[in-house]
């Protein structure tokens, strides 16, 4: 079972129910994930291979870097209520609390100037 990684921050005892839904996930992603994906994907930024939809413990990462131990966060509008932001910033810590560097993104910044998007993304992984 590929969660069962030697790497440990790979997967970080991701369930079996998070692999099946990250792969449904990667299977309807939004608008901006697509267009962010076709960017990152196949080593074409810095380098780096990025992971769409990426399984850890509860979560599904939106992108992973796992060179870089840095989480790509894809926001919608959603995420502008008090509740899914106190909720987005305790995944935040949680996940800073095992070494990963979150970068959160909005869905506008992806959709109408991917350039500097991912200028951010370069930078964060110095």
């Amino acid at each position: 079972m590929p969660h069962e990684s030697k790497n440990y921050t790979f997967f970080q005892s991701a369930s079996n129910d998070a692999f099946e839904k990250a792969r449904a996930l990667r299977k309807n992603g939004t608008k901006a994930e697509d267009i962010l994906w076709q960017a990152v994907r196949n080593r074409k930024i810095g380098g780096l291979k990025f992971r769409r939809q990426h399984p850890f413990e509860e979560f599904i990462l939106d992108f992973y870097c796992n060179e870089k131990n840095l989480v790509l966060e894809i926001d919608g509008d959603y995420h502008l209520s008090s509740e899914q932001k106190e909720y987005d910033e305790n995944r935040t810590g949680f996940l800073e609390q095992h070494g990963l560097k979150v970068l959160r993104i909005t869905n506008e910044e992806v959709e109408k100037n991917l350039a500097v998007v991912l200028a951010r993304i370069i930078e964060r992984t110095k």
